[in-house]
């Protein structure tokens, strides 16, 4: 297929350019009923609905079709579909798609709280594999393989395992070993790779989910590619092991019946983008990249760690004594915004385009300015998993007819939680619904908290929901 094309951006656009008077939704009529200072004139003429000739995101036949099948030749999928409420939306239809109540599934313990949210909403019965902890990163990355080995001996009766490639920094591990012996075990896998679209764009980045075999792969599109936030795909394999067309039965239950085109657009012309980008362009870019990261390696106040699988992907491994969440907020008083803060590191996610002259120049001027008021005491390690394969203490069904209560931390070691706590960015829950809680979970929650780390819980200052003893 013609990678070139972007047939549904192109009707759009042909679209507009007819001038047609508006008789249907949307109420911004192409744009009219915005002020003419507003940004949003400009593009929402594209912001348009299921018009003839411009095809229905859930019975698609026409633009919408053809933009999906071109995805999936560029992706080397069987079938793409086009998803606007982000991985979220994904992840959740992949797994009710492929687990039943009650069906046992192994699953990535540092994973994404959709893929919580998804494995509640099925009913499943969850076995978390947890991960490595790298002394040399300082953080937890990847379940080692004789963890997932030993899960797929002892679990014989699970349906899928759940995996999550690349992490949020790019580190990245053999997948496609691991998604051999799933197989061998005929098992699917499925996988969240939000943060790896752009894998298989060159051959210095890491192999793809597709490319290793997975058999449903979630990507979104918005995080390395130049779409609209919340523009997403979804993949199946070509040797997949769950019918596509569950997934779509629940793809219609889960997203908008009202789509952005604008959304939809993007994933078009991405994956045009995409499609497109030469060797000697990803080359061009891993030299600035190098640069870039040389650059910052001059400053005292972290160390600069060696890719590991996604070069876009730079990260900070901040020096002891001082306070990350403090040279983030020194960064961002200089206009540099990093993606990801945390109490050792500072995440910066390089985009597909070098940066110009002029913001080399900002950098260059912003790290030696940075860190001379963010001193702190060092900490002490807290490490978080200490059993590599776990269940929960209570089934969702279970937890369902439980009464909750709000303990407070003093009290909660030792109780079953009724809530996943959630440090966001970047979204993986450091204690999920179900679990116990430890000491060292209540260590780690106070130490993220007091290190300026921001929760998607409410009065996480003084405890957290508890089922009641």
């Amino acid at each position: 297929m013609n990678q070139e094309e972007t047939p549904l951006y192109d009707s759009l656009l042909q679209f507009a350019e007819r001038k047609p008077i508006s008789f249907h939704v949307p109420g911004h009529k192409h744009g009219a009923l915005f002020q003419k200072e507003n940004y949003f004139r400009r593009v929402a003429c594209l912001d348009q609905t299921e018009l003839s000739g411009l095809d229905d995101l859930h019975a698609p036949e026409g633009v919408i079709a053809k933009a999906q099948h071109l995805a999936a030749s560029y992706f080397g999928a069987k079938h793409s579909r086009f998803l606007v409420g982000g991985s979220t939306v994904g992840n959740l239809a992949m797994i009710l798609g492929a687990i039943q109540l009650n069906e046992t599934v192994l699953v990535q313990r540092n994973c994404h709280k959709s893929i919580l949210n998804g494995l509640e909403l099925a009913g499943a019965k969850p076995v978390f594999l947890a991960p490595e902890y790298n002394e040399a990163k300082a953080r937890y990355t990847h379940p080692t393989p004789h963890t997932v080995y030993k899960a797929i001996k002892m679990y014989p009766e699970a349906k899928a395992i759940i995996l999550t490639y690349p992490d949020y920094y790019g580190t990245v591990f053999d997948l496609k070993s691991v998604i051999d012996a799933a197989h061998a075990a005929n098992m699917p896998v499925l996988v969240d790779e939000a943060h790896g679209v752009h894998f298989g764009t060159a051959v210095s980045l890491p192999l793809s989910a597709l490319q290793a075999g997975a058999d449903v792969v979630v990507q979104s599109a918005h995080k390395m590619a130049p779409a609209f936030t919340m523009a997403s795909y979804l993949h199946v394999n070509e040797e997949s092991y769950v019918p596509v067309g569950t997934i779509d039965r629940y793809l219609r239950m889960l997203q908008s019946s009202s789509p952005s085109y604008l959304l939809l657009a993007s994933l078009d012309t991405a994956r045009k983008y995409l499609a497109t980008c030469t060797e000697e362009d990803m080359n061009s870019l891993q030299a600035a990249v190098d640069n870039l990261r040389s650059l910052l390696a001059q400053s005292d106040c972290w160390e600069v760690e060696s890719p590991d699988g996604d070069w876009l992907k730079i990260v900070l491994r901040v020096k002891p004594i001082y306070q990350p969440k403090q040279l983030a907020a020194e960064l961002e008083s200089h206009g540099i915004y990093p993606e990801l803060v945390t109490d050792r590191h500072i995440l910066l996610v390089h985009g597909l385009e070098s940066l110009t002259q002029e913001e080399l120049q900002r950098v260059r001027e912003t790290i030696n300015t940075v860190g001379r008021y963010s001193k702190r005491t060092p900490v002490h390690e807290i490490r978080l998993f200490t059993q590599p394969i776990t269940e929960l203490a209570f089934s969702y069904s279970e937890m369902e007819q439980k009464q909750t209560q709000f303990t407070a931390w003093q009290e909660a070691a030792g109780m079953v939680a009724a809530e996943s706590i959630i440090p966001y960015p970047p979204g993986i829950p450091v204690l999920a619904k179900g679990e116990i809680v430890t000491k060292q979970h209540v260590e780690m929650i106070q130490l993220w908290k007091n290190s300026g780390i921001s929760f998607q819980n409410e009065r996480i200052a003084e405890g957290m929901l508890m089922y009641s003893r």
